[in-house]
């Protein structure tokens, strides 16, 4: 059980009832908490609860239609998306308890006071490395317009210009990460196919792919539904056309490609997680036709080529510059 969900279950009384878990891991909690429901953002953690707890949790960006006696936010990882989380709730909870839970090393203390918009916080547990934080809502906040908080910036390549429209809690929300805009100078020569944008994030390369080789089937896959719908509007702005898929790994993705072009995640919530990237890196020459490349930017200290040459082929350093590498592989 995560010990976020053990915070909640030492206080077991307060939650009977229809309650909202927003942003709830795949632990037993719905188990404990029979009459709950789940709003997940989540690929990887709302396919395991869907196949544990049929039709209680919802992947979405927005809040699923109910008339919930309260909400608990466990306490994402960005402020933005905090804010725009607790807005949500707060717009359907007039008069009644919005909870937030999380890890201290998360901010869960700083965090609570984004709570005192909607009334008095009030710490009600502290277990764990948890606290769990309650605040009645005294007046509820108009229903927030997540588009409305979409940040844009222009990337000016050399096809020309892409407005990128990322939404809260997204990977660089609102700039051009360091490892992307590295990965962008090296799209070059990738075998004509299906291309995928492996972690897409706001869809940077995914719509570069697509402008570079329109010809080509391009997909964009990520684990969080607010990078699938970023994505999904920086294609639209930029009137181009690719599928948007979500799923936990490489394991959701398509077979057959002839290319996957990766800036891969490696951070979970508070935690950094490489096992995204490392079963990408093990398992892409499944996905990939004879011939097709994997391309990806990584940190230079991260021992990725020997992984690469055990698992695809030999693996071809293409650039280096300000702490990251360009790697390539044929399968």
């Amino acid at each position: 059980m995560d010990p976020r969900s053990e915070v909640l279950l030492r206080q077991a009384e307060l939650f009977d009832g229809q309650v909202l878990l927003a942003g709830l891991p795949a632990d037993d909690l719905l188990g404990a908490l029979p009459q709950a429901r789940g709003w997940n953002w989540h690929a990887g953690d709302q396919a395991l609860l869907a196949a544990r707890f049929p039709g209680r949790s919802q992947f979405d960006t927005q809040m699923p239609a109910g008339d919930y006696c309260a909400a608990v936010l466990f306490l994402p990882k960005s402020r933005e998306l905090a804010d725009y989380l607790l807005q949500a709730l707060a717009a359907r909870l007039a008069g009644k308890p919005l909870y937030l839970v999380g890890e201290k090393r998360g901010g869960i203390e700083r965090a609570a006071k984004q709570l005192a918009v909607f009334g008095k916080p009030r710490k009600l547990d502290s277990a764990r490395h948890c606290q769990l934080w309650c605040a009645t809502v005294e007046q509820a906040p108009q229903q927030p317009d997540l588009q409305a908080l979409a940040q844009r910036y222009p990337l000016q390549l050399s096809d020309g210009t892409l407005e990128i429209v990322t939404l809260p809690g997204v990977f660089a929300h609102g700039r051009l990460d360091r490892g992307s805009a590295l990965l962008l100078e090296h799209l070059q020569d990738l075998p004509s196919g299906h291309l995928l944008d492996f972690g897409c994030g706001a869809g940077v390369l995914g719509a570069a792919l697509k402008r570079r080789y329109p010809s080509s089937q391009v997909t964009l896959l990520d684990v969080d539904a607010f990078a699938l719908a970023s994505s999904r509007l920086t294609l639209a702005h930029n009137g181009l056309e690719a599928e948007v898929i979500g799923g936990s790994g490489i394991e959701s993705a398509p077979e057959a490609l002839s290319a996957i072009i990766s800036n891969p995640p490696f951070h979970q919530g508070v935690h950094t997680d490489y096992q995204a990237s490392e079963n990408l890196l093990v398992q892409a020459g499944r996905h990939l036709v004879k011939g097709g490349e994997l391309r990806l930017v990584a940190n230079s200290f991260l021992k990725y080529p020997p992984l690469i040459e055990r698992h695809l082929g030999p693996c071809r350093t293409l650039a280096e510059a300000d702490g990251f590498r360009i790697y390539s592989a044929r399968r």
